[in-house]
C-alpha cells in the first residue's frame, strides 16, 4: 500500500492506495500533521510507502521520523517525469504542477491536456499530444477573491465560499458572490475556449479543493476529480519505480 501526501498552503491532502485503488482520503491542517500521519499508519499497516509532493512550509525533515517504518520518496524537480518539459524557468515550476501534468500524461495518452487545479492559487497547465509540457497560467482562487476585496477595501466584509444564485447581485454580499464565482467560471471557460480553438483532441481535467463546486458551473465538458493530485503522485511514484 502506498500512502500520497500533497502539502499544500493551506491544508494538507493524503490518500492511501492499494495498487491503482483509492482506498481512503483524509484532510487536515498542517498542525495535525505527525498525529494524523501517525494515525494513518496505525490503521493501515500494510503501508510500505510515503510519497510527497509539497509546495507548503512544512519541513520535509518532518516526513524524516517515519522513516524507520515506511519508505520516504519525495517528489523533486530531478526525479524522472513522463514528459519533456519546456517551461522557460524550470527551476520555479511548482512540484505539485508537475505531478499534475505527470499525472495527465499517464492517465491520458496520445491526448492534447489541460489541467486547472482550483485551490490557493488557480493554475493552469497544458501538455501537449505528444508529452511536451508547455506552461500555462497562475491566478487568484476563490479564497484570495474574496480576501484580496476584504483587505485591500474600508468597507467590503470578509466572505466566504458561496452559491451567488444569479448573475446579477441584489446586494453587496451577493455582487461579491457573483464577482468572485461567476468571474473565475468565465474566466476559466474563456481560458478552455481559447485552447480548444488551437488544439483538437482536447480534455479538460479540474481539480483542487474547489473543483466540484465550479464544475457544474462552467459551460465546457470538463473531467472533474478534487483528487486527481494523490491519484496522480500514486501514479507517478509507480511510474518512477518500475522494474
Amino acid at each position: 500500500m502506498i500512502l500520497t501526501v500533497d502539502v499544500g498552503n493551506t491544508r494538507i491532502k493524503s490518500a492511501v492506495f492499494e495498487n491503482d485503488t483509492l482506498v481512503e482520503v483524509m484532510v487536515f491542517p498542517h498542525e495535525n500533521f505527525f498525529g494524523t500521519i501517525e494515525n494513518i499508519l496505525k490503521k493501515f499497516q500494510n503501508i510500505t510507502v510515503l510519497a510527497v509532493a509539497s509546495v507548503g512550509k512544512l519541513d520535509v525533515e518532518a516526513f524524516k521520523s517515519f522513516s524507520d517504518r515506511v519508505k520516504i520518496h519525495f517528489i523533486t524537480r530531478e526525479n524522472a517525469f513522463p514528459f519533456l518539459n519546456q517551461y522557460a524557468t524550470p527551476q520555479t515550476l511548482g512540484i505539485d504542477r508537475m505531478v499534475l501534468a505527470a499525472g495527465a500524461v499517464l492517465q491520458f495518452p496520445g491526448q492534447n491536456r489541460l489541467i486547472i487545479d482550483a485551490g490557493t492559487c488557480v493554475t493552469y497547465d497544458f501538455v501537449d499530444e505528444n508529452d511536451v509540457y508547455h506552461g500555462g497560467a497562475i491566478s487568484p482562487g476563490t479564497r484570495l477573491r474574496y480576501e484580496s476585496m476584504h483587505n485591500y477595501t474600508a468597507k467590503l466584509p470578509l466572505l466566504t465560499l458561496e452559491d451567488p444564485g444569479s448573475l446579477i447581485g441584489n446586494s453587496t454580499g451577493q455582487s461579491m458572490h457573483s464577482g468572485v464565482i461567476n468571474g473565475l467560471a468565465f474566466e476559466i471557460d474563456g481560458y478552455i475556449d481559447a485552447l480548444q480553438s488551437e488544439n483538437e483532441n482536447f480534455i479538460i481535467i479540474l481539480t483542487g479543493g474547489d473543483a466540484n463546486f465550479l464544475a457544474k458551473r462552467l459551460k465546457n465538458t470538463i473531467f472533474a476529480n478534487s483528487n486527481f493530485l494523490l491519484e496522480s503522485l500514486n501514479n507517478l511514484y509507480l511510474y518512477q519505480n518500475r522494474k
